[in-house]
Parts: structure tokens; C-alpha cells; sequence
């Protein structure tokens, strides 16, 4: 009962807070360690193969010390700890306050919602038509589902399961594994470009630790949809989705919607759809709303398989 408190607590700073300051943000601190990584190397493979075992390890080797350390203080005070860890290696309010901004503002401000489009997608929005402005919105919200929230809560429930069942406390383990799979995406966010050799281990790797998440972010929408079988119908548009991960949340919501979702000159999901009106995005992020909030009674469920 006091570990599903912990993913209670995270939802609930979730609900309240929705994203912390950058400055006050272990994960903001993080990123300067990661920035400190990128820079030219005489032996860029070599030092980021070292950098993506050596810097997740630590953010995960801390928050584990730190949540054991509280439990040999009071059961509480570690649950409180894990739920926070938790928190701050999960977004969901902001990513949805975000996405409805700019869909909101391609009605009445392209420039503004094109602008805005870049805390959600890293791409060029300076010649996107308003209607490719949302399918951005609605592929960043679908993708994020999974990145920034399923992995993490995933995570924390398979950590704590594992541990569980080799003898160990699993609150602890729990909060550095969901730490350790925040900080290889971040990792993949900051340095995984082609351009960037020294990010192409922390890309590798957040490509097999994002196999799962992707998969169950991907059924999540859909059954928030209502189309459980949009999963099915993605796997057709995902040859040419450079990332083996992300095509599945953002082709389940192509297909879930009916509706044409393009990242110009790179895919195409659902080619004989149209692209999304602004009723039909929000009704997308509405939806990713919903898929996470199930993400969070899910985990919370999921830690009693701990004992």
C-alpha cells in the first residue's frame, strides 16, 4: 500500500505542479553534466559509450541511496522521496498544456503556434501550414506519452518487481531504475543526432530501453480512442518513421483519429487521411490526457505484484 502511495504522490505533484522550474530541476541539472559531453572528441564512440554507463548509472545510484537512506529513517519519508523521483522523471500536464497552445494559436497566430512548436518538436516549423503545425502537435503529444511518461512509470514498476523478487527493497530500486531511463532519454534528447557521434550510444541504447514504453504508450491511446485496433493499423506506416520506437504511439493516433500525420520530406502516417483540423488535435490531446492518467492507475496497481 505505501508504494502504490509513491506513484499516488507522483500523480498528484503532477495534477498540482506540472513541471518545476528549470533551475530548480534535477533533470535541467543533469542536462549540464550531458552538456558538458558534448563537444568534439578525438574518440567520440569511446567517450560516449563511457558517458551513457557512467552519468545514468549515477543519477540512478543516487536516487536509490537516497530513497534507502529515507527508508531507514521512516517508511514515509522514502515514500515521499520515491513519489517525488518519480514526478520530476515524468511529464504529462505540461506536454498537454503545451500542445493545446499551439493548436490553439494556428487558428489565430501561425507564426506564434510555429514558434511555439518548438518546445514540442525538433523541427524546422518555419514553412509548416497550420494544419502540419498540428500533426506535429498531435505526433509530439502521442510520442511524449510514451517518452516522458510510460517509460518512467514502467520503469519504476518493473524495477520494483524485479527487486522484489531477488530479495531486495524495492521502493529504492524502483525510483533509481525510473532515474536511470529518464537520464538515457535525456541523454538521447540532448547528443542522439546523426551529426553527433559521441551521442550514438545513448541513441542506441534509448532505442532498446524505448521498445516497451512505445508499445504500451501506442495501446494506451488507442484504448483511450476507443480503436484498440489502430495498433494494428499503424504497424503498415512505420517503414519510413526513422525511429524504430516513436511511429507506433503517433501512427496509433493517426490511425485512432483518421487523420494524416506528416513530418514533411521524412513520413507520412495514414497517407489517405487528411490533416488534422484544430477540433480533431485537441480532441487527439484530449486523449493522450486520458491515456495517461490510465498510465498512473496502471502503475499504481502494478507495484502490489511487488509482494
Amino acid at each position: 500500500m505505501l508504494s502504490a502511495l509513491a506513484v499516488a504522490v507522483a500523480g498528484g505533484l503532477e495534477l498540482a505542479v506540472g513541471e518545476p522550474p528549470t533551475r530548480f530541476h534535477p533533470v535541467a541539472w543533469f542536462g549540464r553534466l550531458v552538456g558538458a559531453v558534448d563537444r568534439a572528441w578525438d574518440q567520440p564512440l569511446a567517450v560516449g559509450m563511457v558517458a551513457v554507463v557512467v552519468l545514468p548509472l549515477g543519477a540512478a545510484a543516487a536516487v536509490g541511496a537516497g530513497v534507502a537512506l529515507a527508508a531507514s529513517l521512516a517508511p514515509l519519508a522514502a515514500v515521499a522521496l520515491a513519489g517525488l523521483t518519480l514526478f520530476l522523471t515524468t511529464s504529462l500536464r505540461s506536454l498537454l498544456s503545451t500542445a493545446r497552445g499551439v493548436i490553439a494559436d494556428t487558428e489565430s497566430d501561425l507564426p506564434a503556434a510555429r514558434d511555439g512548436l518548438l518546445a514540442l518538436a525538433g523541427r524546422d516549423a518555419s514553412a509548416l501550414s497550420a494544419g502540419e503545425v498540428r500533426s506535429a502537435a498531435v505526433e509530439s503529444a502521442s510520442e511524449n506519452l510514451a517518452d516522458g511518461l510510460v517509460a518512467s512509470l514502467a520503469a519504476f514498476v518493473l524495477g520494483g518487481l524485479v527487486a522484489s523478487g531477488i530479495g531486495l527493497s524495492p521502493l529504492p530500486v524502483a525510483a533509481g531504475v525510473a532515474a536511470w531511463v529518464k537520464a538515457v532519454n535525456t541523454m538521447d534528447s540532448m547528443l542522439g543526432y546523426r551529426s553527433k557521434r559521441v551521442g550514438t550510444p545513448a541513441a542506441r541504447l534509448d532505442d532498446a530501453v524505448m521498445w516497451l514504453p512505445a508499445r504500451l504508450g501506442a495501446l494506451l491511446l488507442a484504448l483511450a480512442c476507443g480503436s484498440p485496433r489502430s495498433v494494428a493499423r499503424a504497424r503498415a506506416w512505420l517503414d519510413g518513421v526513422p525511429s524504430p520506437n516513436s511511429g507506433w504511439p503517433m501512427g496509433t493516433a493517426a490511425a485512432a483519429l483518421d487523420v494524416r500525420l506528416e513530418n514533411p520530406g521524412v513520413y507520412v502516417l495514414n497517407p489517405g487521411g487528411q490533416l488534422p483540423d484544430a477540433a480533431t488535435a485537441r480532441s487527439s490531446v484530449t486523449r493522450v490526457g486520458v491515456a495517461g492518467a490510465a498510465a498512473y492507475l496502471l502503475a499504481g496497481l502494478g507495484v502490489f505484484a511487488w509482494f
